[in-house]
Order: structure tokens, then C-alpha cells, then sequence
């Protein structure tokens, strides 16, 4: 009995509902009302709980998938982030357009953002929990393996891996059919 009367406490206590308000605010600022200001190409689709910030700033090709968990982040006054078409992003993946500086003796929330653009290119396949930083282009065509940390740009049709992310290897030709 003493079980029910805590959980009866814990529905009616009215913290409870200001966090769903809360959760709910999130949502709106984050998923819902920016997925208005994006500018997308047609089959452009993602996962209901990817995170769109500053989405003004934020270009989709056609056909691109963004998946589940992943997070969009374009500068807050100039940084861009640009997909090609049919790009494929997994689950977790970060892209952003600012950065904060490092100078030292200033606390890095008090120092000013540095924005630049991301341009990815078309056909581009990012694997899970990928994070791209702020400059960076990624070539047409190119793969990069889960995990990595993309720093500098990548060349098209390159595959990459590794903290932060370098060329290791390139796709191969398309094998010719005779017929």
C-alpha cells in the first residue's frame, strides 16, 4: 500500500508536469518549429528525434537521410551547414557550424564563437556517432567510418576513420559487366 501511495504522490506532484512543460518547450524549439526553417530538397527524410539548431543556416539535398538521434547545429549568425544530395547519415551523428575559441586564461563559454561552413557533398554515407566539425567540406561519394572525428575536409570518394578522421583507403571502381 505504501508503494501506490508514493507513486500516487509522484503523479500529483506538480514538478512532474512543469518538467513535461519543459520537455515540451525542448521539443518545439528543437525538433518541431525549426524543421519549418530548413530548406530541403524533395525525399529529404530523418528520424523524429533529430535535433536541429539555427535550422535558418541548414540546406538538405534530395533523397538525404538523417538518423535517429542525430544533431544539426549551424552557426548562430553566419556558419552554414550544406548536404548534397542523397547523403546518408546513421544514428548519432554530429554536424556543426561553430566552435568556441581556446584562448587561454578566458573560460570557453565567455569566448567567441567561431563559425564556419560545413559543406557536405553528394552521396556521402557518415556512419554512426560521426562528429564534423566546423570548415569542414566533404568530398562527393565519400564514407566515413563510425565514430570518427572529421577536422579537416575529406577528398570525394575517400573512405575515413579515426579520431580525428584520415584517408584510409579510397571506393573502388565499379566492376564492369560484359554482356
Amino acid at each position: 500500500m505504501a508503494s501506490l501511495g508514493r507513486a500516487v504522490r509522484s503523479v500529483l506532484d506538480p514538478r512532474t508536469w512543469l518538467h513535461q512543460l519543459r520537455l515540451a518547450h525542448f521539443t518545439a524549439y528543437s525538433h518541431t518549429r525549426p524543421r519549418t526553417l530548413l530548406r530541403r530538397g524533395p525525399g529529404v527524410t530523418f528520424a523524429p528525434n533529430v535535433s536541429f539548431r539555427n535550422a535558418e543556416r541548414i540546406e538538405i539535398g534530395a533523397g538525404t537521410h538523417i538518423g535517429e538521434h542525430s544533431v544539426i547545429w549551424a552557426g548562430n549568425s553566419t556558419g552554414r551547414i550544406v548536404f548534397g544530395e542523397k547523403c546518408l547519415l546513421a544514428p548519432g551523428v554530429v554536424v556543426t557550424a561553430s566552435n568556441y575559441g581556446i584562448v587561454r586564461g578566458t573560460p570557453v563559454m565567455d569566448q567567441p564563437k567561431v563559425e564556419r561552413d560545413v559543406v557536405i557533398g553528394d552521396g556521402v554515407w557518415l556512419g554512426a556517432n560521426v562528429v564534423v566539425t566546423a570548415g569542414v567540406t566533404i568530398g562527393a561519394g565519400a564514407v566515413v567510418g563510425a565514430g570518427a572525428v572529421v577536422t579537416r575536409d575529406l577528398p570525394p570518394d575517400c573512405i575515413a576513420g579515426g579520431i580525428p578522421a584520415k584517408v584510409i583507403g579510397m571506393r573502388p571502381e565499379p566492376e564492369e559487366t560484359s554482356g
